[in-house]
């Protein structure tokens, strides 16, 4: 669990900085530039379809996880604009929270023992 937490640490940092450096480079200008991509069905719209598709899957998770709750709904949106920098953190959370059972991690206490 160790590693996996430094894992989530070096992905939340790096992602950090990464966008720190582009939103100082290009400004705050994402969506538009995102879903452009896609628009013009080329490679990087391809990649941005596909990563667009994991945002997605990580919000459901998150929400299911949740017994799509008001509060689960909620995570789950902030999971798909948040992405990896939510992800990080929420699962970094939760491997305390679990003390390091994967099992109630992912699917929660309530399913993981009933």
């Amino acid at each position: 669990m160790v590693w996996f937490r430094i894992f989530l640490a070096a992905c939340l940092l790096s992602i950090l900085i990464y966008t720190g450096v582009t939103i100082h480079a290009h400004g705050w200008n994402l969506l538009s530039i995102f879903f452009g991509d896609m628009a013009a069905m080329a490679w990087p719209g391809q990649f941005n379809f596909d990563f667009f598709t994991f945002l997605l899957l990580s919000g459901l998770w998150t929400a299911w996880r949740n017994n799509f709750t008001l509060g689960g709904l909620a995570l789950g949106l902030i999971a798909v604009f948040g992405g990896m920098l939510f992800l990080s953190i929420y699962l970094i959370i939760l491997s305390y929270r679990h003390r390091g059972n994967i099992s109630e991690m992912m699917l929660g206490a309530e399913r993981a023992h009933g």
